[in-house]
């Protein structure tokens, strides 16, 4: 305990040098002063609070926060000095928002003890004194031999010593890390796979040193020492020896392992990193505006103590004959004096603050978020997935966004690759009913016999079967941990399992093409070409660098011949390639980017024995370095690969999602610009872009790419920039690879992004390594089955937000190379695809399909939006209307900090009288149909930039809530003041009638028609009424009436005071109360409801017009064309589009939703767009009638600068003339 102690306080690190040394079966030295090196235990603790500390902790967390500390500071003024008001009207909300609070963070963080004492309290197997004993996780210490069964997991990260197999290997799925779902082999180093057995465990003599634990999931730098017959044995240890924590044993019966890093310290429990906490637009201006009322409370606070010195300058009101002060007062000082006066006028004002305003948003927050799940729309039936919410407090950002950025494979495509081309020795070949055809004959040139293969045909096939991390499976594969299983037809019986679909594709390929990979054993792997087996022993495997962007195999023939196959990018492969078809090659792959395939090259080198003595010294000692192994890794591989005969290049089709272009189009629409970042090369990306309509045919494509040095690239940006100003055309779309991006992004980010900013697409192809930030490695696995996608995305992502602008930007993506990129945007969304969970645990949001994208932001995004854009500025205007009566009342009360309410109506006002319509209508309210803004995009745009929360809007609700306050108070005022026969009944009938009727019957009127008005002004603000809507709505103000008759009609023993004693009875008996309550009320509400039918039916919002169109039924019989629809279009799709428009006279404008600057078919000059489209129109259109087309009043200019939807009816056809 005091160990730990010592460690939580930083005076006892666990381990201090770089190096750990870890004896197997904790077999220490006897000779010698061997000091063990301390480990950190094997518990996970994954919550945040225990039983000691989250009183204190919780209540630290929470004070943080301004609101709960300023009003945790009234009600520790009003317990130390003499206020107006009672600690209980602070004190009682301030605890029922830290209870709420504290009970929701609790029930969480019990949850996840829970969590951790399931994991820590699991039965584990070690091997300890001889024998295989059971023992819990949390008791397992660096050093100890762990048994793992077929589909456990592991339960820490452990070294392989043995497996059932006499190879020593066994497979894995680390779907719960990184999110890849496919098998990896693992391997034992040939002195420990023969300890198969316990006892031969414990006779092992074994040293293991590694580098200190590091959470990057690939890396792991070793050695293993093994003592046998005297001789002591070293052998390198990498990535494929460590088993880590979480990942789960597969296809093997049994393990034995050392573990090395343990508890907190495994590589799964370092990458517990705490998402980067992510504030939405609307919480800062909620700040702001939070900021703006402390202001406005310290100035009415310091005037009214100002004013009330001034009043009392005179001796009749200083100290007037019914309120003699006390030797004591008069002493007391005027400083002093001074600061409590203004402490008990903040107290008195301190309610214009909201306090139930933070809770009230997170629940509306959390609560609304479950209608994102619920949406069958989002659901998706072939996979059985519906939409997550991983975070409830971003949701309003989903109607905010202006960038997208996305991945591209398994995003916007299905990640299910299709064989379809290759090119061997220069000439192209393509696969027909399973058989290799050259390009330009057909099945039937063959004459149905069997095609023999020829040479470089054969030796090409298996290079592409020989040259992979495939393995097969002969069970029915188990789970889902296999993605691709069954895409081809194969049987269970023999199943390729691999790391990326693009290896499973080209295997299957081959195999289709009769070379066949019949798997490995040990060292052997065996190919069948055409039924007669070979085998070839598996000498070195080349890892994946992200340097090389390649990967190789050194292989032993069955002739002796030593041979090495590499396979990776053009990039990458041809420049180091001296022989072959390179000029044809390079073409054929050319041709297949063009096509959409991803292109993959193939080459191979012979070795002759001195070359591969020497390649065996190289790899030898550069994988036994324990320092800068990578580095000298990274030397020995650029060696080795080099001087290579070029075999040829596979092409390989990826097919897009459902609905992909007709989401990018609406996300256009909508005016957001979407990116597209790919590891691709050039040809590729543009070809998958144009047809994903991410790139259309009439745009204009700009180039930024193979830029070599930053004159260069700054010379080009600047002819880009010139091109954008004077080109007339409709839209920029604009190509940028990964090495012209580095150099941009270095020292020309202000004109990049000029650049970037007239464009409405982005393609980024080719991210370059060295533009990673901050981001995990990938294994050339996922390099393959991610198009080589790097997390250069990072970078480009913060690039846009830290624009001065501060536009709110989205990143989408699936897989776990897309996680920073995911975090990095203010909104992030995980695919739910094949590549695992790793992007979507990292996501706030996760859907499965990207054209679910579209919904979740024109649809939710903008319920989100409006809804708690509202609830805000609702808030605070509710609350002007509360306190500011309570200011001007002072004026009448010579300042003397006489309260106008009710401490029990101060206290309730926010908990319970007004918090319920607003929280109902946070959660329901709908200005369009859903179907509406789905069809119509453009009606994004209408709530972008934040707008229902500019501060035009903020000042219009808060002067709104200064009129209405006036209101309320003056209007009580004048209308009762001077009744001398309030009751009717002569019961408060005065002589003298400044006494009007009383201090807290006044109050009461007041307050009464406060919650009235506040109440129907939200009902005014609602668009979508439901049962729930006028329950609360309509209850609120009866359960304030009834409430307000049992409080005050009865005497409540437990109460020291009850200056409300039937005050509200007699109130309600009066008549003149009725009507100035009536009167009241409508005068504060009809000028709103004037205004709004003025601004309706003169300045109309295209939501407005969209509102009437749903009223009026119009909307079911609409068809919208609008100009940038047309202009994207070929002539002839465009004339089919302008002739379902049955009855041009019929036309009516609905709303100019796209201003002549965003328009597709408009630019700045706003001239040859209109001229180029009025070409278009005036061919599909000429034919019309000229005095009917007048009279639909369509001018060319209206059709170019607005979005035109027209009214269709169905049975009138257009009448056209010759």
């Amino acid at each position: 305990m005091i160990r730990w102690i010592r460690q939580q306080l930083g005076f006892d690190p666990p381990h201090q040098s770089d190096t750990r040394t870890v004896y197997i079966a904790n077999k220490f030295p006897q000779h010698g002063h061997y000091t063990p090196q301390r480990f950190a235990d094997n518990r996970i603790i994954s919550s945040k609070y225990t039983i000691w500390n989250f009183v204190p902790k919780n209540l630290f967390e929470q004070f943080r926060r301004i609101a709960n500390f300023y009003f945790l500071i009234i009600f520790l003024v009003q317990l130390m000095i003499d206020t107006p008001t009672s600690p209980i009207t602070s004190g009682l909300p301030l605890f029922f928002v830290i209870t709420v609070t504290a009970i929701k963070q609790g029930y969480e963080d019990w949850l996840r003890h829970n969590a951790d004492n399931e994991v820590n309290g699991a039965p584990v197997f070690v091997v300890r004194s001889g024998s295989l004993v059971q023992t819990r996780s949390k008791n397992i210490r660096v050093g100890d031999i762990v048994r793992v069964a077929k589909d456990e997991t592991f339960p820490a990260d452990l070294v392989l010593l043995s497996s059932d197999r006499v190879e020593g290997t066994c497979h894995i799925t680390t779907a719960s890390l990184d999110g890849e779902t496919n098998l990896k082999t693992h391997y034992s180093v040939p002195e420990t796979a023969v300890s198969q057995t316990v006892s031969r465990l414990e006779s092992l003599q074994g040293v293991v040193e590694c580098q200190q634990p590091e959470a990057d999931l690939y890396r792991f730098v070793g050695r293993i020492t093994v003592t046998h017959h005297g001789e002591e044995i070293v052998r390198p240890l990498g990535p494929e020896n460590l088993l880590l924590r979480g990942a789960r044993l597969k296809n093997t019966k049994e393990i034995f392992g050392v573990a090395v890093y343990t508890g907190m310290e495994s590589k799964m429990a370092l990458n517990y990193k705490c998402k980067s906490q992510k504030r939405s637009a609307v919480e800062k201006s909620m700040n702001t505006f939070l900021i703006i009322y402390l202001g406005i409370l310290l100035f009415e606070a310091i005037l009214s103590t100002i004013l009330k010195y001034a009043w009392q300058a005179e001796d009749k009101w200083n100290e007037p004959f019914y309120n003699q002060k006390t030797d004591k007062e008069r002493d007391r000082s005027q400083i002093w004096k001074f600061i409590t006066d203004f402490l008990a006028f903040l107290v008195l004002y301190n309610f214009i603050i909201p306090i139930s305003l933070y809770v009230t948003v997170e629940m509306q927050k959390f609560l609304g978020s479950f209608f994102i799940g619920w949406d069958l729309d989002l659901y998706h039936e072939e996979s059985d997935q519906k939409a997550q919410v991983n975070t409830s407090d971003l949701n309003e950002e989903l109607g905010q966004v202006e960038y997208v950025f996305t991945d591209k494979t398994g995003t916007l495509t299905e990640n299910e690759m299709q064989f379809r081309e290759c090119s061997i020795n220069g000439i192209k070949y393509q696969e027909i009913n399973g058989k290799l055809v050259p390009e330009g004959l057909t099945e039937d040139t063959l004459d149905g016999s069997i095609h023999c293969l020829s040479h470089e045909e054969e030796l090409f096939l298996k290079a592409v079967s020989l040259c992979h991390t495939v393995q097969i499976s002969y069970d029915q594969p188990d789970g889902h941990a296999e993605p691709f299983s069954h895409i081809n037809g194969f049987s269970p019986q023999m199943e390729y399992y691999a790391s990326s679909p693009d290896e499973k594709a080209l295997v299957e390929a081959t195999k289709r093409m009769g070379v066949s990979f019949m798997g490995s054993r040990g060292e052997i792997m065996e190919v069948k070409t055409f039924g007669k087996a070979e085998k070839y022993k598996l000498l070195h495997v080349l890892e994946f660098d992200a340097n090389r962007r390649r990967m190789s195999v050194i292989l032993e023939t069955p002739a002796g011949e030593k041979m090495l196959f590499t396979k990776g990018a053009e990039s990458a492969i041809l420049p180091f390639s001296t022989s072959g078809e390179i000029d044809k090659t390079r073409v054929h792959v050319d041709e297949f980017a063009l096509k959409g395939l991803r292109t993959l090259v193939v080459a191979r080198r012979l070795f002759s024995a001195e070359e591969f003595a020497e390649v065996e010294r190289r790899l030898h000692e550069a994988r036994t370095a324990l320092h800068q192994r990578e580095e000298r890794l990274l030397q020995a591989f650029n060696n080795i690969e080099r001087d290579l005969e070029l075999l040829g290049a596979t092409g390989v089709e990826d097919k897009l999602q459902d609905k992909v272009q007709e989401t990018i189009e609406a996300l256009r629409l909508a005016g957001i610009k979407v990116w597209v970042l790919t590891g691709d090369k050039h040809e590729t990306a543009v070809s998958v872009s144009l047809s994903c309509g991410h790139f259309h045919r009439t745009m204009n494509i700009l180039e930024l790419v193979q830029q070599k040095s930053d004159s260069e690239c700054a010379e080009q940006l600047r002819r880009l920039a010139r091109r954008i100003k004077e080109d007339h055309v409709i839209q920029h779309g604009l190509v940028v690879d990964g090495a012209s991006l580095s150099l941009a992004l270095r020292e020309h980010e202000k004109l990049f992004m000029d650049v970037c900013k007239n464009c409405s697409a982005v393609l980024c192809c080719r991210m370059a390594p060295l533009q990673k930030a901050k981001a995990s490695y990938r294994t050339f696995l996922v390099f393959l089955s991610r198009g080589h996608e790097y997390e250069s995305a990072r970078p480009v992502v913060r690039l846009i937000k830290t624009t001065p602008e501060k536009p709110i930007t989205l990143a989408i993506g699936d897989g776990a190379n897309d996680v920073s990129m995911i975090q990095e945007a203010h909104v992030g969304i995980g695919i739910m695809g094949k590549e695992g969970r790793q992007a979507v645990r990292n996501s706030d949001y996760a859907i499965a399909r990207f054209k679910f994208l579209a919904k979740l932001l024109l649809v939710h995004g903008h319920f989100y939006y409006i809804r708690i854009a509202t609830l805000v500025q609702y808030f605070f205007y509710k609350n002007v209307c509360f306190i500011t009566p309570q200011f001007l009342y002072q004026f009448f009360c010579l300042f003397s900090q006489q309260t106008l309410y009710d401490s029990v109506y101060l206290t309730l006002y926010n908990i319970c009288f007004t918090s319920l319509p607003i929280l109902v209508f946070s959660l329901f309210e709908q200005l369009v149909h859903p179907h509406i803004l789905q069809t119509k995009p453009a009606l994004y745009r209408d709530i972008s930039k934040n707008s229902l929360l500019s501060f035009k809007t903020f000042l219009y609700w808060t002067l709104l809530g200064f009129c209405h306050a006036f209101v309320f108070f003056f209007g009580s005022y004048i209308l009762m003041g001077e009744d001398t026969t309030l009751m009717g009944n002569g019961q408060i009938l005065r002589a003298n009638r400044q006494l009007m009727f009383g201090n807290w019957t006044f109050g009461t009127l007041v307050f009464t028609v406060m919650v009235i008005t506040v109440t129907l002004k939200l009902a005014l603000e609602t668009h979508f009424w439901t049962w729930m809507n006028h329950f609360v709505t309509w209850g609120s103000i009866a359960f304030y009436f009834i409430f307000s008759l049992f409080y005050g009609g009865i005497i409540w023993p437990f109460l020291h005071t009850q200056d409300m004693y039937f005050v509200f009875v007699q109130l309600l008996s009066s008549g003149s109360a009725w009507f100035a309550i009536i009167i009241i009320v409508i005068t504060c509400l009809f000028p709103d409801v004037i205004k709004k039918v003025f601004y309706r039916h003169l300045h109309p919002t295209s939501t407005q017009k969209s509102q009437w169109w749903k009223r009026t039924g119009m909307y079911t019989n609409r068809v919208a064309i609008g100009d940038d629809f047309i202009a994207l279009q070929p002539l002839s799709r465009a004339k089919n589009q302008l002739g379902k428009i049955r009855n041009p006279v019929k036309f009516i404008e609905a709303y100019q939703g796209i201003g002549c600057m965003d328009s597709m078919c408009c630019f700045s000059e706003g001239r040859s767009g209109c001229a180029r489209l009025g070409g278009l129109v005036g061919r599909v259109m000429g034919r019309c009638d000229p005095a009917r087309a007048s009279r639909c009043d369509l001018s060319l200019s209206s059709l170019c600068c607005q979005q035109i939807s027209y009214k269709l009816e169905r049975d009138e056809p257009v009448t056209m003339h010759p």
